[in-house]
């Protein structure tokens, strides 16, 4: 019997691979390798935005935290929205900046160790990101082929992911997540109505779940007559869902780096507006095909022994939905599986080729040398991430400390380069220092930690440490001098 999903994924990678192979040809330089020679237009932009955006943290993340908690994972993608308002204003700052990296940007505004700093941060997140879209990968070449275990899935993901980003850089994961969006979009709401059917609508759902899982917090703690307390530390393990996502949203380099793609500002501005709209629509979506999806898992008598509640949304499309329906689903997840983590792939490697290589190392580097180092860094940052992806066990918790550590590092100072012309090369390198090292400490020694603590998500410390530290050294010390904060104000 023709195995449909296999004929799927067959078509997908072939397709994916020949606008690589389309696009390496008009690759001659580092703006065309890294920021696709800056002449990307809004309509390309907003689809390449919205593919960098969601990926295994929303299809797979997003989904774990539905198939747990129901509606109220909309917590952890408000975030973004929110952040979303934020980046309208950004966007053309950002354009008009126009350089290579977030780094860029921390050196112009602050200094030489600041740029290190936020290399550094930028690495540990975004391969921490790349190993979880390896691993999701994995999880779905095994529903569709059991004999491949998800360890030598998420092997061969990486392997086609390594090779896929090396080749043409930011133009092949631009053009490709145009194709991309458009498929996942087109296919949810298909997809969506065919499941409300199996399912019985809402009140089938309600049927088949638990009640919390259609009120705001979920399985936080908030049930009908708790006490106060309870409420609030529900607010807390939700707000520690919500701002991680909005802080990784606002400074996120991947969308700084299509914003240092675009042709224009306007091009910039324009695209914010359709990504609002998208990203609402989209992530609504994966929330709710979810939570569907979970409800006619709880009611079949299926209970496969290897199950992971991440895998939610490919094991519907595999086993609930008709076969070309499931099929182009599970599709479109695998896709946007592969641009995510193409893009956070590709991010690092800028930064080790523009931040460093260039920078410190080969200062005359030719351009031949820097695509054949960036595709070399590309390389060695995957198996950095396969490393990570095949010792992972949730995804939700690993994208958790991924934009834990973006949010209490990063962002503050990107913001304060934005907004703040009072912010000091000192305050910036105290906040990148500080946030990187509590939240990869919190992640190293939460098992050791008092249990009430190390259940906790690190972004509360890390941030509120991060952010006095910011502002406290700033306040202490000479002020910048006019000229290193004259290029990000009118």
């Amino acid at each position: 019997m023709l195995n449909l999903y296999a004929v799927v994924l067959t078509v997908i990678v072939v397709a994916l691979l020949s606008v690589s192979l389309w696009q390496v040809r008009k690759v001659h330089t580092k703006a065309d390798y890294l920021v696709a020679g800056r002449s990307l237009p809004a309509y390309v932009l907003v689809f390449t935005l919205l593919s960098s955006w969601i990926g295994a943290g929303s299809l797979f993340a997003g989904a774990e935290n539905a198939f747990r908690n129901g509606f109220a994972a909309l917590w952890q993608p408000a975030g973004g929205w929110l952040g979303l308002l934020i980046i309208y204003f950004v966007a053309p700052r950002a354009q008009k900046f126009a350089q290579f990296t977030i780094p860029d940007l921390l050196e112009a505004r602050y200094n030489t160790w600041a740029r290190v700093l936020g290399t550094i941060a930028i690495l540990f997140a975004y391969t921490a990101i790349a190993s979880y879209q390896f691993r999701a990968g994995g999880d779905i070449l095994h529903l569709i082929f059991p004999e491949v275990a998800k360890v030598h899935g998420t092997i061969i993901i990486a392997a086609f992911v390594i090779l896929f980003t090396a080749l043409a850089g930011m133009a092949s994961v631009a053009y490709m997540d145009v194709v991309i969006g458009v498929l996942i979009t087109i296919t949810g709401f298909i997809a969506l109505p065919v499941l409300f059917h199996q399912v019985g609508g809402l009140s089938g759902m309600h049927h088949a779940l638990p009640a919390t899982h259609f009120t705001l917090f979920g399985e936080w703690g908030i049930t009908p007559g708790t006490c106060g307390r309870s409420r609030k530390e529900a607010l807390i393990k939700a707000m520690e869902y919500f701002l991680p996502t909005f802080l990784l949203m606002i400074g996120n380099q991947s969308m700084y780096q299509k914003f240092f793609s675009a042709k224009t500002e306007r091009d910039a501005s324009v695209a914010v507006v359709g990504w609002v709209f998208g990203t609402v629509v989209l992530e609504t979506l994966i929330v709710t095909l979810a939570v569907a999806g979970s409800a006619l898992f709880m009611s079949s008598s299926a209970s496969p022994v290897d199950f992971a509640p991440r895998e939610i949304i490919p094991y519907t499309a595999r086993n609930f939905l008709p076969q070309a329906v499931g099929a182009l689903l599970m599709g479109s997840v695998f896709a946007k599986v592969i641009s995510t983590a193409n893009n956070y792939l590709f991010s690092p490697a800028t930064n080790l080729i523009n931040d460093v290589y260039t920078r410190f190392i080969n200062p005359q580097a030719t351009q031949k040398s820097i695509l054949l180092v960036s595709r070399v860094l590309v390389v060695a940052l995957g198996i950095w991430a396969l490393v990570q992806g095949l010792k992972l066990t949730s995804v939700l918790e690993k994208a958790m400390y991924a934009y834990t550590i973006y949010s209490a590092a990063i962002t503050p100072v990107v913001m304060a380069a934005f907004f703040w012309p009072r912010a000091t090369k000192q305050g910036a390198v105290a906040c990148l220092l500080s946030g990187t090292v509590i939240t990869v400490a919190w992640d190293s020694l939460k098992g050791s930690l008092p249990r009430i603590v190390g259940e906790r998500d690190a972004i509360f410390p890390a941030l509120i440490v991060s952010v006095l530290a910011l502002v406290l050294v700033s306040l202490m010390t000479k002020r910048p001098d006019a000229e290193k904060i004259a290029q990000f104000y009118e």
